[in-house]
């Protein structure tokens, strides 16, 4: 069983300089998509713990990401939708930038609100 534990204290031992500053960790959006697709592929978790996973990262102290809205909508979406977690977070971010729909080839998302089929 692999149990993910992030917290300040955590980051703090694994971190060389330990942190006792309390300077935050930026966490990339790429970093939370891998991370999805790595509890998947390697550890078979299911998609309501890999959210928990995410969505524990997002409430842990010190730790950064770009836009945390994008990340709780994608996080909602990924535990109900059939898509990949990375999917939902695009979608967040196309959105935002002004874009009606994300085309995709991805035929599992085929009925998604704001997802389009390439060739369809």
């Amino acid at each position: 069983m692999l149990t993910l534990t992030i917290g300040a204290s955590a980051l703090a031992r694994r971190d060389g300089r330990a942190r006792r500053d309390g300077t935050p960790l930026f966490v990339a959006d790429i970093v939370l998509c891998e991370l999805a697709w790595v509890l998947r592929a390697r550890y078979r978790l299911s998609r309501a713990d890999i959210a928990m996973a995410i969505d524990g990262l997002l409430r842990t102290e010190l730790i950064l990401v770009q836009n945390p809205a994008h990340v709780d909508k994608a996080v909602a979406s990924y535990r109900t939708g059939p898509g990949d977690f990375a999917d939902y977070l695009i979608r967040e971010q196309a959105t935002t930038m002004g874009a009606s729909d994300v085309v995709t080839f991805d035929r599992t998302l085929k009925g998604e609100a704001s997802f389009r089929i390439a060739g369809s």
